[in-house]
């Protein structure tokens, strides 16, 4: 008797290879047949031609404060991830001196849109270094594994305190020993890698620059020094890429002979030097140097609406008066009051909110019922303006105060420069990349990635009509596969006997991302935007089911994953 038999499922195993009909077996939490599977199942479950996948493996979440106090790891969860890497980006929460918290809190809030008084409400800080940190969050069982990475921002602001928050100057020849010896208990202890951030777009919430950015030759050298001795992770880096930027990392990995994960997004102001970036990857894995860029399925874009962090009229005097009232009574006066209106559209504010609504207002779209990732240039608020003579702020008032106010628009600010996603098909589909800019857990208000897998398989593998689709086998291993093997996870991301049993049985004709909608459930009556999926007929991690037709079952198998996992094939 095997414990559990999935039935007549369409098999996608994560590693590329053609999809198959058959059968799958578990035991013990392992896979033990794939194909045609001979005895009965104490459970036995019909997939009745039904997608079987390996569980998401998503490598670049910000659950490193949530991962204290949520078991269930949402909206993650809901979206069919087993297995989330948080620390990215060079924010976390440890090591950290007592007294000191409160910097932490401050540095997340800025780069990655959480509230400090979620953070400071639901995170205990029972711990100061690294491998406590680890040591807490291995205390509390979850629906789906994780794994952590040494942030810089956080061991630096340890190590040199203030002088390194204010760049004010360079660490000494006893705090880069520090650095190594902090490093290297991480990596013992158990971390997935060392993340850093060089990219001037990240600022603590008091406006200081993050305290990475301006870690110089000898800074880099002695964590790469670290990672060497430790013979293990990754270096995860968020830069801007600018002259020689690359090549400064490339020597950091060379040194530490370990690889290096760089985030690979278009933007705006240079919308050909992420091709730039991909190139170098390349030569660096011609040199010996393995190096993998992490790219996104989709555009990276702000959500705007009358309850959403970023709202068009939430700057404007007159908007302010009714800001507290029921947002369905909003959205009346909205409609109906001549006067409220007359002000909302040509008495607008003077100020740099003004200035930047204006321009995104020219490239930001309805994201409508169908939610249109991909929408034509055309149809922007701007120029739907322009089609019927109206203002562009007259647009945009129309279209937040339909209904009871629920609406969203677009603002897609990265990886849309040219109005569609071709270059992202180009990413995508490059072999020196992997998924990873969801952002999970992050951008609370004004982002809502963190269903990215889920839309791989819809927008790329069945609904995209303004380009080239990919097939399936190559988006799962994308997003299972690759980027377990890119950190070292290779237990895990394939469906072949002796790896781990983490998968997910999708209903793909009726699989979706879900309409975002915004939920006051975080610590402190905290807000935030998720995406509720339908089509995720059962998620297993280890073999025991976590959820079932988007329901959890109250079973948490999921574990802290301490360092690299052997490849049990």
């Amino acid at each position: 008797m095997h414990d559990l038999v999935v039935r007549d499922g369409v098999i996608i195993d994560g590693s590329g290879s053609a999809q198959l009909t058959g059968d799958l077996a578990i035991n013990g939490g392992l896979v033990t047949a794939v194909g045609e599977v001979d005895g009965a199942g104490h459970r036995e479950i019909n997939a009745d031609g039904q997608l079987v996948l390996p569980g998401w493996v998503d490598v670049h979440t910000h659950y490193d404060g949530q991962a204290t106090w949520d078991p269930e790891m949402t909206p993650s969860s809901w979206h069919g991830v087993t297995t989330a890497v948080f620390g990215n980006c060079g924010v976390g929460f440890a090591p950290v001196h007592r007294g000191s918290e409160e910097f932490l809190i401050n540095l997340m809030e800025g780069v990655e849109d959480i509230p400090g008084t979620v953070l400071a409400e639901g995170i205990d800080f029972t711990w100061q270094s690294y491998p406590e940190y680890l040591d807490v969050l291995e205390s509390m069982p979850r629906v789906m594994d994780i794994g952590s990475q040494i942030p810089h921002g956080a061991l630096r602001f340890f190590v040199m305190g203030e002088r390194g928050a204010n760049h004010d100057e360079a660490p000494t020849v006893d705090e880069l020993s520090l650095f190594e010896q902090l490093i290297t208990e991480g990596f013992h202890a158990g971390a997935l890698g060392f993340s850093t951030s060089r990219t001037t777009k990240h600022k603590a919430a008091d406006g200081r620059l993050t305290p990475s950015l301006s870690a110089g030759d000898p800074e880099l050298a002695a964590i790469a020094n670290a990672m060497r001795s430790s013979g293990t992770g990754v270096l995860q880096v968020n830069s801007d890429f600018g002259p020689g930027e690359f090549e400064i990392l490339r020597e950091a990995a060379r040194i530490s002979q370990r690889p290096l994960s760089a985030l690979i997004i278009q933007v705006d102001h240079s919308p050909d030097l992420w091709r730039q970036t991909l190139d170098q990857i390349r030569e660096a894995n011609a040199q010996g140097v393995t190096a993998t860029g992490q790219v996104g399925c989709r555009p990276i874009g702000v959500l705007l609406g009358l309850d959403a962090t970023v709202n068009p009229f939430g700057n404007h005097p007159a908007y302010k008066a009714i800001a507290d009232l029921p947002t369905s009574e909003r959205a009346v006066l909205l409609r109906t009051d001549s006067a409220l209106r007359e002000q909302l559209i040509n008495d607008r504010p003077v100020d740099a909110f003004s200035k930047w609504m204006n321009y995104a207002l020219t490239r930001a779209y309805e994201l409508g019922p169908e939610l249109n990732y991909e929408p034509e240039p055309s149809t922007s608020v701007s120029a739907r303006a322009e089609l019927t003579g109206r203002s562009p702020w007259e647009v945009v008032l129309d279209l937040l105060a339909t209904g009871n106010g629920e609406t969203l628009l677009l603002y897609p600010f990265e990886n849309y420069t040219s109005g569609s996603l071709d270059e992202i098909h180009e990413m995508l589909t490059d072999p020196h990349t992997i998924c990873g800019v969801g952002d999970a857990g992050a951008h609370v208000g004004t982002i809502c990635d963190a269903s990215y897998p889920t839309y791989l398989l819809t927008h790329w593998g069945r609904d995209r009509t303004r380009g080239e689709k990919i097939p399936l086998e190559f988006l799962v291993n994308k997003q299972t596969r690759r980027t377990a093997e890119a950190y070292g996870l290779l237990d895990r991301g394939l469906l072949r006997p002796g790896y781990k049993a983490d998968f997910n049985i999708v209903d793909f004709e009726r699989l979706s991302v879900g309409q975002p909608e915004l939920l006051y459930d975080l610590p402190a009556g905290g807000k935030r935007l998720v995406q509720r999926p339908t089509g995720y007929s059962h998620t297993f991690v280890s073999g025991t089911e976590v959820s079932c037709e988007g329901e959890v079952t109250g079973q948490r198998p999921g574990r802290l994953v301490r360092g690299a996992q052997s490849d049990p094939g």
